[in-house]
């Protein structure tokens, strides 16, 4: 019988890509970006030292990413997005920042987690304003499902963290159902949902929705042993 093909939580909408993104895509990918590949890679030979491992699943545009690995230079960070633009944005970012500690990987997430990271790999995953896909039909497309929420608590250390971020409601009340299910994650928050960190900056998209009466939503669980 025919294999049906995987469902992706994300559609490659390719948008307007600049001409300095395209710039930065072309010129710098080789330089700044880590290609796929089916086996493991050692995140301390590619940033050339031992640092606690940050990885970011959707950076989008990379404001935050840039941001927070300007603020942060004792770690490092690998960031992992398949939209083109915003692969550009980013390295740009990093291009223009001088950020040494600051890698991308354009390809699926969810591949690059099974082949190219190893057990107990990461001090902390941020996942920022992931598509809700409100429609219910749309609903298995959503990133945070048991299955890839186990894989992140694979490859998360003991005491490592996990931090979702959205602006939608209902996907808050879903990822903290399947995070509280996971029986390797411990909620930080006294109560559902955890203050923004001070790591975490407030970006544009972010201000734009909290205009609109959006109430943003953190998550923060950590790996038991």
């Amino acid at each position: 019988m025919p294999s049906h093909p995987p469902i992706r939580s994300y559609v490659l909408r390719q948008g307007y890509f600049s001409h300095a993104q395209r710039h930065a895509y072309e010129s710098l990918l080789p330089r700044y970006g880590i290609s796929f590949s089916e086996n493991s890679i050692d995140p301390d030979s590619i940033f050339g030292r031992t640092a606690p491992k940050i990885l970011e699943i959707g950076s989008g545009m990379g404001e935050t990413t840039a941001e927070i690995a300007a603020q942060h230079p004792e770690k490092d960070f690998v960031a992992i997005e398949v939209h083109a633009p915003g692969i550009g944005s980013l390295l740009d970012r990093i291009e223009k920042r001088s950020l040494t500690n600051l890698r991308i990987i354009p390809h699926d997430a969810k591949l690059v987690l099974q082949h190219m990271l190893t057990g107990e790999s990461l001090d902390g995953i941020h996942i920022f304003f992931p598509d809700p896909w409100p429609k219910a039909r749309h609903h298995k497309r959503r990133l945070i499902q048991p299955d890839f929420v186990a894989l992140l608590c694979d490859r998360l250390k003991p005491g490592g963290y996990l931090h979702i971020a959205t602006d939608w409601e209902d996907y808050a009340i879903h990822s903290l159902q399947v995070l509280s299910s996971e029986q390797r994650l411990i909620n930080t928050a006294a109560t559902d949902y955890a203050p923004r960190p001070a790591y975490r900056p407030l970006t544009k998209f972010e201000q734009r929705g909290i205009k609109l009466g959006h109430t943003i939503r953190d998550l923060i669980f950590t790996r038991t042993v």
